[in-house]
């Protein structure tokens, strides 16, 4: 048999062999220009993912962009502004540095690029397939930074695309990544979401490690935290990370782990870790941990793994072994807390206390938790509203006489606008990225105004019970706060219709109502401040549906309000998610649109558009059913207040939070109950 003949092979081949080591799903696509965004000093990185990132993949970064001269080469074969000589490699500081990540990208995908630096006037635009420019590179309008999206990720080796998992389970997977780089990062915003969703991750602006924890892995572990550094200049380490307390415990660990910045495995440090968690936690049961170690880059060897998922570097059995024990004396001097039991044998004599054993752990300093500090937070059993006596009929008075006030404002109009079966949500099938500035400058408005101790309240807020329809309990840690529904959830859906800017789903009509009679019954309304002085109500109403109508484009494409041209409202925006608006206020929410909404300047006039649908949205009509608003406020205002809500300083002075009770100081009179 003759032997076969060895030939070179085709040059797309060898690209795409090559492109398959590097890109293996799309998490691995996206950790590649993750890291090319925080190469480029990004502080806000946002990343839409649409069919777990097979369908389409983009990032958003503010980083230094990428120079209109360089575009014609960015996605060839070993194009990079890191390194320059072989031996650079010994001291590369940088993520990206063999210039293979966009190469391989563009060689299994559909590939765009808009980019823009700080010296260009506008943004360019370049689409790549098989490393190659295709088309022109054409100027654009645009932000600072660059985004890429990458569509129909391996479209042309469909037997990777076949062995992959479903596209939940490929999200799950970018949202693992994500979540590394936002712990690890805390300097730099990260966004997640799904294409037509909400951001399933959301990290703020010049966080820190510990929050950015609590945030996307649960309060639970961020309570649990124990902070380890140290440093030692003969291993030339510098070590810094949290790991959870013997307290805590998981049943699939979590374990984050970068050298020299770098998110990678290190199974030999892993397990030396796990096994000095078998000593104290059950079998089965594993911690959260995040190492971050920094090694002199010498020491360190970066290219060892197509996907750099792993390192090699000099003494690593030393630098385990000092990791191994200051994890050990981390958890040693975190051990006060922990409850010790023990079975006795029929006539054992009594153990003793655990509080005075705790003590003498202690030196003498107790550090067991008191009593008066444990808090029942589950009311799965019981409701407030049961030590008040409230049933459906509470508050009967005054809903009568608004019910009143409703025929007379609303009249046929409520009937349309019905929930149970007039309303038709419409799920838009993509999601578009805004790079208008005022947007941008309106969100980062509200991220810089947040408050950090108050969010941390919001955050891990347990609901207790409402009160009315403005006021309820809720609990944080072991103190009781009195919360202004109206006031935190006007600020809420202030934010989502910021954030969600021109990409809300429809919420129509079953029959369009028209705006002149809408007008008219709000004129009608003594809330409107209408006087005879203002004009004729009628040519006042025309002058308002003349505006909306003139309006109508805006509002369609950026809220998906629908007007049409004769003057009738189609559809309104959904703002929030299984959250209906109330009808009542809707004549009064038209006219203020008309006459409170500064159409003249950009972001003046999407502030005042966004606060005039938050007002509307906010306020919860007395007409509602008793229980239909109890449910609203418990399992939708508060969950989206919980994950959304950035409270801005003011909420800490205006009376929209107030401490009425503290668990240590009513222990002191009641018994603990």
């Amino acid at each position: 048999m003759d032997p076969g003949v060895i030939r070179k092979l085709d040059q797309v081949v060898v690209n795409r062999i090559a492109a398959g080591e590097i890109i293996q799903r799309p998490a691995n696509a996206l950790k590649e220009m993750m890291e090319n965004s925080l190469d480029a000093k990004a502080t806000s990185i946002q990343i839409t993912v649409k069919a777990g990132g097979l369908r389409s993949l983009q990032i958003q970064d503010n980083g230094t962009g990428i120079r209109r001269e360089d575009l014609e080469i960015v996605c060839e074969r070993f194009t990079t502004s890191k390194l320059q000589a072989f031996e650079d490699l010994s001291s590369i500081s940088t993520y990206g540095f063999r210039g293979e990540a966009l190469a391989s990208i563009s060689h299994v995908a559909h590939l765009t690029i808009v980019t823009k630096t700080k010296s260009e006037k506008c943004a360019y635009k370049a689409s790549y397939e098989d490393g190659k420019l295709k088309g022109d590179i054409k100027p654009i309008a645009g932000n600072q930074g660059t985004q890429i999206t990458v569509e129909e990720l391996f479209y042309n080796v469909p037997m990777r695309k076949q062995a992959l998992k479903t596209p939940n389970e490929e999200f799950q997977r970018i949202s693992d990544v994500v979540s590394k780089y936002a712990v690890h990062n805390p300097q730099v915003c990260f966004i997640l979401k799904k294409f037509g969703e909400s951001a399933s991750i959301r990290t703020p602006p010049k966080s820190t490690t510990a929050n950015n924890i609590s945030t996307i892995y649960g309060a639970a572990i961020g309570k649990a935290l124990i902070p380890i550094e140290v440093k030692d200049d003969v291993l030339q380490l510098s070590v810094d990370g949290y790991v959870t307390n013997v307290n805590f415990s998981l049943k699939k660990g979590i374990c984050l782990m970068f050298i020299n910045h770098r998110a990678v495995e290190c199974s030999a440090l892993k397990k030396a870790i796990d096994a000095i968690y078998s000593v104290y936690l059950p079998k089965g049961s594993a911690p959260f941990v995040y190492l971050s170690l920094e090694l002199n880059p010498h020491n360190v060897d970066v290219n060892v793994h197509p996907t750099k998922h792993e390192v090699h570097f000099l003494h690593e059995e030393e630098i385990i072994e000092k990791v191994k024990l200051l994890v050990e004396r981390a958890l040693l001097g975190g051990n006060a807390a922990r409850a010790y039991t023990q079975a006795l044998l029929p006539g054992a004599s009594q153990p003793p206390d655990s509080s005075k054993l705790n003590e003498t752990l202690q030196g003498g300093e107790e550090k067991s938790r008191l009593d008066y500090k444990y808090v029942r937070t589950s009311h799965s059993e019981q409701k407030l509203e049961k030590f008040f006596g409230m049933s459906s009929q509470a508050n009967g008075g005054s809903q009568d006489v608004s019910e009143e006030k409703v025929k007379k404002l609303v009249m046929a109009s409520e009937r349309t606008f019905s929930k149970q079966t007039n309303l038709t949500p419409l799920i838009f099938s993509s999601l578009r990225e805004t790079r208008l500035t005022s947007i941008h400058n309106l969100r980062q408005r509200v991220e810089a105004d947040c408050d950090e101790n108050l969010r941390k309240i919001f955050r891990e807020l347990t609901f207790v019970g409402t009160i009315d329809r403005d006021q309820v309990l809720i609990q944080y840690d072991t103190k009781m706060f009195l919360a202004a529904t109206q006031k935190l959830a006007a600020e809420l859906f202030y934010q989502l219709t910021v954030f969600n800017f021109g990409n809300f789903d429809r919420l129509t009509l079953s029959e369009p109502l028209e705006l002149r009679r809408l007008a008219l019954q709000a004129l009608a309304d003594p809330e409107s401040g209408y006087t005879e002085e203002d004009g004729p109500v009628d040519e006042l109403a025309d002058r308002i549906v003349e505006i909306l109508v003139e309006k109508s484009p805006l509002l369609r494409e950026y809220y998906n309000l629908s007007i049409r041209k004769d003057g009738f409202l189609e559809s309104l925006p959904i703002v929030l998610e299984n959250y209906i608006p109330s009808v009542v206020f809707l004549p009064m929410y038209i006219l203020r649109l008309a006459t409170e909404v500064e159409w003249d300047e950009e972001e003046e006039c999407f502030h005042t558009f966004s606060r005039e649908t938050a007002t509307f949205f906010s306020r919860i009509a007395l007409t509602k059913p008793e229980k239909e608003y109890r449910w609203e406020i418990e399992h939708v205002i508060y969950p989206a207040i919980r994950t959304h809500l950035m409270p801005p300083k003011e909420f800490s002075k205006n009376g929209c939070l107030l401490q009425v009770a503290n668990l240590p100081e009513l222990y002191r009179v009641f018994e603990r109950c």
